[in-house]
Order: structure tokens, then C-alpha cells, then sequence
């Protein structure tokens, strides 16, 4: 079992270094401008359903 730790030690510390921070964060920033326009959405449809509820 400790033959392995060595190479994927390695591995992870490749994979590490390869990925690009900046890509991380874009990704994130993206996920929050979608989690945002979901959210808009809905207050909006929630506004609009208790706006109809009202008129009646």
C-alpha cells in the first residue's frame, strides 16, 4: 500500500499544478450569474402570482 502513495502524491501534485485557478474561478462565477437569473425568475413569477391573486 505505501508503493502507491508515492506516484499518486505525484499525480495530485500534477494535477494540481495543471489546473488553471483562473478557470476555477470563472466557473464559479458563471454557476453564481445562472444560480442569479434562476433566482430573478422566480421572484418574478412569485411577484406576478401574487399580483394576479390580488386582482381577483
Amino acid at each position: 500500500m505505501k508503493t502507491f502513495r508515492l506516484p499518486l502524491f505525484f499525480c495530485l501534485l500534477l494535477l494540481t499544478f495543471s489546473m488553471s485557478s483562473c478557470a476555477a474561478i470563472a466557473d464559479i462565477f458563471k454557476a453564481g450569474a445562472w444560480t442569479a437569473v434562476i433566482g430573478i425568475f422566480l421572484v418574478v413569477l412569485l411577484l406576478w402570482w401574487i399580483v394576479g391573486k390580488m386582482r381577483r
